[in-house]
């Protein structure tokens, strides 16, 4: 037992990075799937760099987008700002939310770059795309040295249906290739050199020392686990009042609920002080001697501002 205790606790304390892993195998295979299945280049020099690029760029932008609305930190975040603007900077800290707003776009960009790299490293869109191009420059440099067929027959040079010779086609190919190689590269070392420069800034400007930040992660994910505990809990009784009271035709029993000025508070953004040793808005709301403990009888459904507890 105590051996599987210690191999549960290193899986939970290295989640991130087995997390981030998964994430890179998943990309790995759908950029394979999408070489080999669906990614046809048309060969012509009207189409080859919109239809590479598209396949290059559209997932990556897919990725962050779906990066975006899964993370539950930005819909905290934005969830009734339209109303009350100032959600977004509680007690005047614009900075804090900027940082935050930050925080979210970088752990979204995490899958895009990983298809840019992992894209990138195999080459076959970059062919497609940069064949294409009509530009003089571009096409100098390809055909340097060489007949004026390999510039009329350079967008047919992926395909292998050029009339170039094998060896000016395979000389092309892999110019193709070690430039798309080298920008998945540069993606990936600019990538890891700003994630190091960001930690090492944001441990270097921590008001907390590392262990106590290490406590405070802890404590968030503790939180969370309980808070959703005790959501499921509450939901189930109070769907199961309200249904006892639906059949048995009476009053419902009086049943406690936070109000919504304390949904409120507990639901902004929270920022460490000094001045105040609390690990979470819920934590600063609950230590408060001015709480207020009135509590809501139901929850409204209000159709214009949405959810209002009265």
């Amino acid at each position: 037992m105590d051996k599987f205790q210690t191999v549960l606790r290193f899986f939970m304390n290295q989640k991130a990075t087995i997390g981030y892993s998964f994430m890179a195998l998943l990309t790995i295979g759908g950029e394979r799937v999408f070489s080999m299945v669906s990614f046809q280049c048309p060969c012509n020099h009207d189409q080859n760099f919109a239809y590479g690029l598209t396949f290059l760029l559209g997932p990556a932008a897919v990725l962050l987008v779906l990066g975006l609305f899964f993370s539950a930190r930005l819909w905290r975040l934005y969830t009734g700002c339209c109303l009350n603007p100032m959600k977004l900077c509680p007690r005047g800290r614009c900075f804090g939310c900027f940082r935050v707003l930050l925080s979210i776009f970088t752990g979204a960009c995490v899958a895009p770059i990983m298809w840019l790299s992992v894209a990138l490293l195999n080459g076959t869109f970059y062919e497609c795309a940069v064949s294409g191009l009509d530009e003089n420059l571009v096409v100098d440099l390809f055909c340097k040295n060489k007949t004026m067929k390999c510039r009329e027959e350079l967008a047919r040079v992926p395909c292998g249906r050029s009339k170039l010779s094998d060896e000016e086609r395979m000389d092309l190919l892999l110019m193709f290739r070690a430039q798309s190689q080298i920008l998945g590269w540069c993606i990936i070392i600019i990538a890891a050199t700003f994630g190091l420069l960001g930690t090492c800034y944001t441990n270097c400007r921590s008001n907390v020392s590392f262990l106590q930040l290490t406590f405070w992660k802890r404590y968030v994910e503790k939180e969370k686990e309980h808070f959703d505990a005790y959501t499921l809990e509450y939901a189930s009784k109070l769907a199961e009042r309200n249904l006892q009271s639906f059949f048995e035709n009476k009053d419902p029993d009086p049943f406690p609920f936070p109000n919504h000025k304390a949904w409120e508070e507990i639901s902004a953004l929270y920022t460490f002080s000094r001045s105040e040793q609390y690990y979470s808005t819920l934590q600063r709301y609950v230590e408060r001697v001015d709480r207020d403990f009135a509590p809501e009888k139901r929850p409204v459904m209000d159709l214009e501002y949405g959810i209002e507890m009265k």
